[in-house]
């Protein structure tokens, strides 16, 4: 399986340090364009426009509570969803 890095911030006993946390990259394609306030949602996603009408977004996805928070905001906005998979080379 492969991860991507991110660096984040963590607090151990008050003391605020860099830590590197892994998570598996996903992507994320849907039917037309995104926003640039719907875009900026997706922090750490790359956004990819193809002339299909399919955007592309690849990003890390932590944990099933991440996934669901962004298919919550593509459902409430009426974003059509196309599929998701894994992302199994970088």
């Amino acid at each position: 399986m492969t991860h991507s890095f991110i660096v984040g911030r963590m607090i151990d006993r008050g003391v605020e340090r860099d830590s590197i946390v892994t998570s598996p990259l996903f992507e994320i394609v849907i039917k037309g364009t995104l926003s640039d306030p719907v875009a900026a949602l997706l922090e750490g996603f790359r956004v990819t426009e193809v002339a299909s009408g399919w955007t592309h977004l690849v990003g890390p996805i932590p944990d099933q509570a991440r996934l669901q928070g962004i298919l919550s905001v593509f459902s409430y906005l009426n974003i059509e969803l196309v599929s998701v998979n894994p992302v199994t080379h970088p």
